[in-house]
Order: C-alpha cells, then structure tokens, then sequence
C-alpha cells in the first residue's frame, strides 16, 4: 500500500464544515444555478462570500439566487448574463464583472455540457470544446489581471474522470471530420486539465500568488445528463443514477480546490472511493496525456488563436 493511499485512508473526510470562513472575499462561478456549481455557490455564499454567477438561464439563476438567500440571509450574489458558446456573450460577461469588482479572489470554471449531438457554437467551435473549454479559456484571460496579482486568488477548473479517455485532436478540433459524443466530452475534459497545467506554469513563471487548480464530481446526479442517447440514457436511469452521489457531495471536490489552505498550484482533487466516483475529496493524479508539456502548451496557443483572447503571463 503507497504512502498516498494510507493517507487518504487515514485522513479525516472533507466535508463543508472544513470550508473556511470567505468573508471579504469575491468569487465569480459559471453554472452557478444548478448542480455542482449551485452547491458551491450555496456554500461560499454561506461563508460569507460575494457571488457573481454567470449563467445562460437567467430565471434558473435568479431562483438559484433565491435558495441561496434563503439560507444565507443578505447574500451579495449577483446575476451575470453568460453563454459559454459565445465569444460575444463572454466578453460582454467579462465586461460586467470587471466593472462590479477590483478583485477577484476565486474563478470557478464549472459550467458544462456532456455528450450532446453535433452542434457548433455562435463562432463555429464544437458545442463541447467550445463551451467547456474555450469558453472558460477566454472568460478566464478577460478577467486574470483582476486575480493574478491577490495573495490566495485561484481559478478551479472543472474536470471529468472522462479525461482519461480523452485525446487532443490537433488535427480536427471542431470534429468536423467525425463527430463521437464521447470522444468530443473527453478531448474537453482533457484539455481543461492541460489548460490548468500550463496556466499554473505561466502564473508561477511570472511570480504571481495566484494559483490555478482543477477538480471533478465523480458520478454526480445533475442534468448534465439530458444530452445522452436513448441507450445511454436507459443505462444512466437503470445503472448508474441509483449509484450516483448528491450534488452536493460531487461539489465538495471543487470547494476544496478553492478553499482549502493546504492546496498547491496543479492540484487536482476529486473522489476515490468506487474507482474515483464517489466519496469526499482527495488530492488525486490525472492521466500522463495531462501533463504531456507540448501539447499543454499547443493547446494555448491554439486556444488563443480561436478565441482571440491573449493572456497578459
């Protein structure tokens, strides 16, 4: 048995009582109004945190707004028009927060979309790439001069066990010569890993006490599965959700990656229990295709090139 796995065995369970206190703090979450990123928002907003969720349904995020202040009366939470599918819509996003705040202390990349058909966003990118990655690539270097320069900033980004399947297709990034729903969530899932990587690197490199981190919910009941084939789906409701945790409980990996005082630049949490798909969070691996260097830095530069968004590190 390895030393890492006495530990985790060892350790007591991280649960949302560990979650420090978050007064003075400002965090902006995408995909605040259901699932993980609601369960987060919930917590930091009950620690005292000041929210901006940026969200494409405004109603469901207003009502998220209101389970939020029900149970963290006066709550500063606040609505932020976003459509990960639209450069547009994540500039003008950008635009509104940078506006509402200095500083930005946490950046939670959650939102997400799993498995969809063939679809392209409004600049032509693959739903999948385009929304979890690029999307989050772009709002991410709009809004880093805000939070590279604050002792503890950090920028969480939502992964996938999924990742380990996952190839960078360099060649076809868009799928447009193929298109496999699972293959196109993997290769996003991968490379919002490889982006984690390569932007800790830039943020070290440049001395900034921001630091970047990652995270995955283990098989987690929220509605990420309404894109799913029928023969998916009869398996998910038949199989798979009866096993499946709470939200709140796939949320608890984030909340340590953005909380925790004991994290480390690159970190990656997420649960091991079940072969990595339920349980409290731990400090995990990714896979060797996650830290292949090269290709990290490939990825940036073609995300760049697509998004049209330059980092200042």
């Amino acid at each position: 048995m390895s030393q890492e796995t006495t530990a985790r065995r060892t350790a007591a369970p991280w649960t949302e009582a560990d979650v420090p206190d978050q007064t003075g703090r400002t965090a902006v979450i995408t995909g605040g109004n259901s699932g993980i990123g609601f369960e987060a928002a919930r917590v930091l907003a009950e620690r005292g945190a000041r929210l901006f969720l940026g969200c494409r349904d405004l109603g469901k995020a207003h009502g998220a707004v209101a389970r939020i202040r029900a149970g963290a009366p006066g709550a500063d939470v606040r609505v932020v028009p976003l459509d990960l599918a639209s450069l547009r819509s994540v500039r003008a996003a950008a635009a509104q927060i940078r506006s509402g705040c200095d500083g930005i202390d946490l950046l939670i990349n959650n939102a997400g979309v799993m498995m969809p058909p063939y679809g392209v966003t409004a600049d032509g990118f693959e739903l999948q790439f385009g929304i979890n990655h690029l999307g989050h690539f772009a709002l991410t270097g709009l809004l880093l001069d805000r939070l590279a320069g604050l002792h503890g900033a950090r920028v969480v980004t939502v992964s996938s066990n999924n990742h380990r399947d996952g190839q960078i297709n360099f060649d076809d990034l868009q799928s447009r010569r193929g298109y496999r729903r699972m293959a196109g969530y993997a290769q996003s899932k991968l490379a919002n890993l490889m982006f984690t990587y390569e932007l800790q690197r830039r943020l070290s490199d440049a001395g900034s006490p921001a630091i970047a981190a990652a995270a995955h919910p283990g098989l987690t009941r929220t509605d990420l599965a309404r894109y799913l084939s029928r023969v998916m789906t009869a398996f998910y409701v038949l199989v798979e959700r009866p096993l499946a945790q709470r939200a709140a409980m796939g949320a608890l990996g984030t909340l340590r990656a953005a909380t925790d005082p004991a994290v480390r630049g690159g970190d990656y949490y997420g649960p091991v229990a079940w072969r990595g798909e339920r349980g409290h969070p731990h400090r995990i691996s990714s896979s060797e295709r996650a830290h292949d260097a090269g290709a990290q830095r490939r990825l940036w530069q073609e995300s760049e090139r697509l998004t049209g968004v330059r980092y200042t590190i």
